[in-house]
Parts: C-alpha cells; structure tokens; sequence
C-alpha cells in the first residue's frame, strides 16, 4: 500500500522520532533516506512512500507523530 505523508503537525516536530518511524514502516528506506524525507516532510513537501507490512501499526505509529496521511493505494 502506497501511503502520502501530508503534514507534520507537531509544534516542535522530533526529526529523530519521524527518521526512525519511516525507517521501520517503509520498504526500502535505510536510515540516510529517512532522514531526508523527514527533512523534506518537515519543510512542507508531501512525502510517498510504500508500506507492505503491519499496516495497522504504521497508520498508529504515524498518528502518535501527529503526521496527516493519506492512503493512494
């Protein structure tokens, strides 16, 4: 399932937190690629990436972050 990370809408947003969660939910994201979406999640960008494992807790785990999502596939 394709998943577009919106918005972060957290008043100070915890980078790390953001970088390890993507890592964790996304295939094919190492540590160096997380961090750059976060970057670009942060400034605003939308930001797509593909989830194929343990749906459920990737839309949790993104909520607790207070990142809006929306789901293309």
């Amino acid at each position: 399932m394709k998943l577009n990370l919106l918005s972060c809408n957290q008043d100070r947003p915890d980078r790390r937190a953001i970088a390890r969660t993507i890592e964790e939910i996304a295939d094919g994201v190492d540590y160096n690629l997380a961090n750059e979406l976060t970057d670009i999640l942060i400034e605003g960008s939308a930001v797509e990436i593909e989830v194929s494992f343990n749906e459920s807790s990737a839309f949790r785990s993104l909520r607790k972050l207070d990142i809006d999502y929306e789901i293309k596939d």
